[in-house]
């Protein structure tokens, strides 16, 4: 992998005549991400998984996830199978996932606790009861991994908004940021399984799991997780007001959860929600970098000024 990433992406090989997409993205600054983030999610766009496999998939996918909202209609609660699912899709990612992809899911669940921790350390006086996930190897995964995250973000805005107005505030910049919880640097994860049935890149992964999602859990289960999808700009507002500044709302694409989008689109929203988290993951980065070197933590602010 690391010998495609010098040839796929190396600023040397451009022809202004023939210019690579991917290129252009991997050199492309406007986001923070991670950049074994980035070469992962491009190498993943660029693959046969995702490039044939996918759109050949897609029919099938839509038609049985139609056939499992039917199901729903009628069962509401049955089946209720949270083990197996995680259980599935454990030996899914083991057995066909690339490497890249299994990167990616592992860093989300990372990345996301991170981001509740800091907006929790940043919150002033608040109870806020914290499940953290930190899988490092993929069986850690079947520790209902997934739908605890989905908890996970619906029990940190209830309990945040809870203590707030029972204090009658709101978020505001603290007097010192507290940044101690960022990872600046790889995580340390297993090394993921990389056979020759292992060419599913993250997006048909998670197009194809989704659907079976939604026929493991209950309805509520379901629909709430699709709809936690979309409280990426929510957790960035709340960033924003924290920090005092929002220029990193341009990041996020994923639309507000005030208006919830159909269930349908839950596979695309995911892979959306994964890009808004490691771009707010990649922000907070930068700025831990920027309070380590004495620098105004907003970018924006004169060197030599208050920020």
């Amino acid at each position: 992998m690391p010998d495609r990433l010098g040839k796929r992406f190396d600023a040397a090989d451009y022809d202004p005549k023939d210019p690579d997409p991917w290129l252009a993205l991997w050199l492309d600054t406007s986001l923070p991400i991670d950049d074994d983030a980035k070469a992962a999610l491009l190498r993943g766009h660029d693959s046969y998984s995702r490039r044939f496999l996918l759109p050949f998939l897609r029919p099938f996918v839509f038609v049985f996830f139609v056939l499992v909202h039917i199901v729903r209609r009628v069962f509401l609660h049955w089946p209720n199978l949270p083990k197996a699912l995680h259980s599935l899709i454990h030996w899914g990612l083991k057995t066909f996932a690339t490497p890249d992809a299994n990167l990616l899911i592992m860093r989300h669940f990372n990345i996301g606790t991170e981001i509740l921790a800091f907006i929790k350390a940043n919150a002033g006086p608040v109870t806020i009861e914290s499940f953290p996930l930190r899988p490092k190897t993929l069986a850690d995964l079947k520790d209902n991994v997934f739908l605890q995250h989905d908890l996970n973000i619906y029990n940190f805005i209830i309990e945040l908004n809870r203590d707030l107005r029972a204090q009658g505030r709101d978020l505001s910049p603290p007097g010192t940021l507290d940044l101690s919880m960022i990872t600046d640097g790889p995580f340390e994860f297993e090394d993921f399984p990389d056979g020759p049935l292992n060419f599913a890149d993250i997006q048909t992964a998670i197009e194809l799991y989704t659907p079976l999602y939604a026929l493991f859990l209950p309805k509520n289960d379901f629909v709430r997780a699709a709809n936690s999808l979309q409280l990426d700009e929510t957790i960035a507002i709340y960033i924003a007001k924290i920090l005092g500044t929002d220029y990193h709302l341009g990041f996020i694409k994923n639309g507000h959860p005030m208006v919830p989008l159909s269930t349908f689109e839950a596979g695309h929203r995911l892979m959306l929600h994964g890009l808004d988290a490691e771009g707010i993951h990649g922000w907070l980065r930068v700025l831990k970098r920027r309070q380590a070197a004495g620098l105004p933590i907003d970018p924006a602010t004169p060197p030599g000024s208050v920020s």
